[in-house]
């Protein structure tokens, strides 16, 4: 059987071009969402509920059904785990056929190829930090000395963590970082 998906980002955008052509590639049943990719889309779990093995999941174009190359392969690999085929009707792709499956194969490789530099960039830009002297992660709330009195106070047992915490304007988490910041004394 084949289900059709239709989605458009906004109110002031219509569905009939992708519905039209969703009805003319002989789509049984067609579920749609006014959605951004980003947000719930209920019309899509809608459809991917009404799935069953032997079906084939039609879309009108491959970026209506995921938020990027990574979630849509992974999209796709869910359905073909199911026993569910993928169709794109713009990209001619059909994970049905052989070449559908190759095409979608060197998608996953190139998205892979791009995680990687991703990677290897940050990687990069974060070693040119360090060797500048900087440090990776959040600003610390407090200076060395309120971080200091922070420890003091909670050494001192006058206080409980909760009045430290509340006066300070930290979590619980962060005292117990600058008590361990702050093991081998201020």
């Amino acid at each position: 059987m084949l289900i059709g998906y239709a989605r458009v980002s906004t109110d002031d955008q219509t569905l009939d071009l992708q519905r039209d052509a969703l009805e003319a590639a002989g789509c049984n049943r067609i579920f749609e969402d006014t959605a951004s990719s980003a947000a719930d889309r209920p019309g899509l779990r809608d459809a991917l509920v009404h799935l069953r093995a032997g079906d084939t999941l039609v879309v009108w174009r491959l970026d209506r059904l995921g938020r990027s190359l990574k979630d849509l392969i992974a999209r796709a690999e869910a359905l073909r785990v199911q026993g569910v085929g993928l169709k794109s009707l713009k990209e001619a792709i059909d994970t049905d056929s052989r070449s559908g499956r190759l095409i979608f194969h060197i998608f996953g490789a190139l998205a892979e190829f791009e995680r990687a530099l991703i990677r290897e960039r940050t990687r990069a830009s974060l070693e040119a930090a360090r060797a500048r002297g900087r440090q990776g992660g959040r600003r610390k709330r407090l200076d060395v000395k309120q971080r200091a009195h922070a420890v003091e106070l909670y050494r001192s047992r006058r206080h409980t963590v909760k009045e430290i915490c509340s006066l300070m304007g930290i979590s619980r988490a962060t005292l117990y970082a600058y008590v361990e910041e702050f093991a081998d004394g201020p």
